[in-house]
């Protein structure tokens, strides 16, 4: 049985009339749920449009730039004969040299009771026609310091994130200092490991 609407009347024309009032706020509520998720849907269409432009027009030019010059002395290093330990440029004097040491380094790792140890092979990279003679000279000097770099690092030094960049600086620092300034240009840590 139908009740009797509280408005009075006929109750078919106040479901009727009910229907027609229900029929525009059901219109209405329509129109303000899609203003509602409007933001969600630009959202969902725009953002992965942003990152790929950022990521085509941004980052890649910039990692392009920043790998590009290593090629380049690959292609320099590849037409090199071989002249013994070291790498040399075609114009003595004025190219890179490359120079590694005589024997890898090993040391224990600081705070382990000798249970763990570090192993490190080096190479220096510097200009000038006396480069190499210098680092020759001076093996057992270098070998040194950098073994006294190493064996002030602790497990927690070395797992941290970019520790072998933080080594690699502190070395070539401590090296210029003893050599003279600026005369080790670049160092490779060729091998690097922790037993």
């Amino acid at each position: 049985m139908a009740e009797p609407s509280k408005a009075g009347g006929d109750p078919a024309k106040n479901e009727a009339g009910g229907g027609a009032a229900n029929g525009v706020a059901h219109i209405g509520t329509a129109a303000g749920g899609f203003k509602a998720w409007l933001p969600l849907i630009v959202t969902v269409i725009v953002m992965p449009l942003l990152a790929y432009a950022t990521t085509a027009f941004v980052l890649v030019p910039k990692l392009q730039k920043a790998v590009s010059p290593a090629p380049s002395e690959a292609k320099d290093d590849s037409g090199k004969g071989g002249e013994g330990q070291a790498s040399k440029e075609p114009h003595e004097g004025t190219g890179k040299v490359r120079v590694p040491l005589s024997k890898n380094i090993m040391v224990n790792v600081a705070g382990s009771q000798g249970t763990r140890y570090i192993v490190a092979g080096l190479t220096l990279v510097g200009t000038g026609s006396d480069f190499e003679s210098k680092i020759k000279r001076s093996d057992d000097q270098i070998r040194d310091l950098a073994s006294n770099i190493l064996c002030a690092k602790t497990i927690s030094d070395l797992e941290k994130p970019g520790a072998r960049n933080l080594i690699r600086s502190e070395m070539l620092s401590v090296f210029n200092t003893a050599l003279g300034n600026g005369v080790v240009q670049e160092l490779y840590l060729t091998d690097f490991a922790v037993q």
